[in-house]
């Protein structure tokens, strides 16, 4: 069973993999499929040492591993449950978003 103190220690995990914004599109890519670095860092459009920063960072949260693959090391997400919470967790931003919405928002700078 879990404790309290697990729990807010792996929603912090996921919470600091999830603030930047290269980790969020390096998650959703690997949600998609299984990359190389060097693929990841050309298809995001970040440097090699930078992406690796960030592969790092993710591997320290627990949400991506490396697979030996010959002389390569692929990156894929830890368990592919990983890939579902973040489209439900984007789905239930975007939802509650969405119902925040009011007709004064422009003028007022809510919502």
């Amino acid at each position: 069973m879990l404790t309290v103190a697990t729990d807010i220690d792996v929603l912090a995990r996921f919470g600091r993999a999830l603030a930047d914004p290269i980790r969020c599109r390096i998650l959703l890519a690997l949600r998609e499929a299984p990359a190389y670095p060097a693929d990841l860092a050309d298809t995001l459009g970040v440097s090699r040492t930078r992406l690796s920063n960030h592969l790092a960072c993710l591997r320290d949260c627990g949400l991506v591993v490396t697979v030996p693959d010959g002389r390569r090391t692929r990156y894929e997400l830890a368990d592919e449950r990983l890939g579902h919470a973040l489209d439900d967790l984007r789905a239930a931003v975007v939802a509650v978003a969405a119902d925040r919405i009011c007709e004064d928002a422009d003028e007022k700078g809510c919502c």
